[in-house]
């Protein structure tokens, strides 16, 4: 059987349709992590958003004088 390392605690399970929490080690782990998403402890990086966001500032750090 595979083992792999559960994501929150780093215990080594077996990676089965028998486990219902996989790739967790049990349901407290992966509560855990679904809350760490929610809270937005996650995020996947967008290159295109930080792009936008850097132009947005570069137009606020303008000259004030050409306003």
């Amino acid at each position: 059987m595979r083992k792999v390392r559960c994501p929150h605690c780093g215990k080594i399970i077996e990676y089965s349709s028998e486990n219902l929490y996989r790739p967790f080690c049990s349901e407290r782990c992966k509560m855990i992590d679904l809350g760490e998403w929610a809270d937005e402890k996650y995020k996947i990086p967008n290159k295109n958003l930080d792009q936008e966001s850097s132009l947005e500032n570069d137009d606020l750090d303008g000259d004030p004088s050409e306003e």
